[in-house]
């Protein structure tokens, strides 16, 4: 599939060829960006607005205080996804992604320099402008990826979506907001109450 999007970075890449990632480890550019099979985005042009940020850093230490003393490990932006479909050489990868947050239980597919292979739970909180990317492009990689559930927060609605994959395909949830309880599926006894979790955000 033919990915275009005004995000997709032209300069300093003379084309819009198929990168991998073993490119992208050669690259000396100062934005974050994102390989979606083998085309190049950016992750945003400017900074993540705060609404963002106190979301992301908010989910975080809720899952990094969960999973104390358990198997799984949860990680934030930037941390670097790997997500090989056939052979896992670096001139073989062709997404490298960094989600807002993940959590990864089979510690095999930690390394040095981040996750190579699914992780259990990623969670993308979306930005202006990148909507098209979580939920059109990343949707379609981490689906066929094998990640168990994609949350997708939306910030200025205060509302959350869970798409649990199920025999290879994700079935989205109802829209969770306030008031709801939101349970994992795949994190053990994880659960985040929205009204109590989007209290805590300022405007």
């Amino acid at each position: 599939m033919e990915l275009e999007d005004k995000n997709l970075v032209k300069e300093p890449f003379t084309e819009y060829g198929r990168y991998s990632y073993a490119d992208y480890l050669t690259w000396e550019i100062d934005e974050m960006v994102e390989l979606i099979k083998g085309k190049v985005f950016r992750r945003a042009a400017a900074a993540p607005r705060r609404k963002h940020q106190q979301i992301t850093l908010r989910l975080g230490a809720a899952l990094l205080h969960h999973l104390e003393n358990k198997p799984c490990e949860a990680f934030i932006a930037p941390f670097d996804v790997r997500l090989p479909v056939q052979s896992k050489r670096n001139e073989d990868i062709f997404t490298v992604v960094q989600p807002d947050v993940c959590v990864v239980c089979d510690r095999s597919k930690l390394d040095e320099a981040g996750c190579l292979g699914a992780p259990d739970l990623i969670v993308e909180v979306l930005s202006p402008g990148n909507n098209k990317k979580e939920l059109q492009y990343k949707y379609e990689v981490y689906e066929e990826s094998g990640v168990q559930e994609y949350w997708i927060i939306f910030p200025s609605e205060e509302t959350v979506m869970v798409n649990t994959l199920v025999k290879g395909k994700y079935v989205p949830s109802r829209l969770f907001t306030r008031g709801d309880m939101v349970k994992s599926h795949c994190v053990e006894s994880f659960e985040l109450d929205l009204e109590d979790f989007f209290e805590k955000i300022t405007e």
